[in-house]
């Protein structure tokens, strides 16, 4: 039995069997990347206009190119998971955030308001304006609105988890939100979700 084995063994090439090996191992690696479905894991913990854009861009995005996609809504960012979005904006303390007027000529349109905090402050009902210049400007730009972008993402089949916790600590009944909500779940299990994703996100 031994002596075949010996004589084939003899006449085996290192460098060919190392050779074959190497496009063996390449050819499965190609393989196994060509199969592999890529996954995004975001965490969306604020509930303003602005911040409700990020994560719903991003998982909507993810979603149309076939990616796994899971969102875990914590704390503020639980609103954008209700069916009544009421989202605003809050330009108080946001040096990065000008105020566009999207009214009148286009070089007015062009400029960016830079408000000081003292006005924006002390103005009643200031964050209700811009809000409601943020929502025109979005409307103008031919924008998607943060309704129609979480319906992208449960038509890509992207998976919205509410955080149970902020649920019970805000004392929100899950009747105020969406039905289409995956699931209602605490950290470990997200994290769990989290730990096999290719690219989380903290939002």
């Amino acid at each position: 039995m031994g002596a075949p084995e010996n004589t084939l063994a003899g006449h085996l090439d290192p460098a060919r069997l190392d050779e074959w090996f190497d496009q063996r191992f390449e050819a499965r690696m190609a393989e196994r990347e060509a199969a592999h479905v890529p996954s995004l894991a975001i965490i969306a913990t604020k509930g303003t206009l602005d911040w409700a854009y990020p994560p719903f861009i991003l998982a909507s995005t993810a979603g149309a190119l076939g990616w796994d996609v899971s969102v875990f809504f914590t704390f503020y960012g639980l609103e954008l998971l209700k069916k009544d979005l009421k989202l605003a904006i809050s330009p108080l303390g946001n040096p990065s955030m000008p105020m566009k007027m999207p009214f009148g000529p286009q070089w007015l349109k062009d400029i960016n308001w830079h408000v000081p905090n003292l006005v924006m402050a002390g103005v009643p009902g200031f964050e209700k304006v811009a809000t409601g210049l943020m929502q025109q400007t979005v409307k103008n730009k031919g924008v998607a609105s943060i309704d129609d972008l979480r319906s992208a993402c449960l038509e890509a089949e992207a998976k919205l988890y509410a955080c149970q916790m902020t649920v019970d600590l805000f004392g929100y009944s899950q009747d105020a939100f969406i039905p289409e909500i995956e699931g209602w779940i605490g950290a470990a299990s997200f994290l769990s979700i989290a730990q096999k994703s290719d690219v989380n996100l903290f939002i």
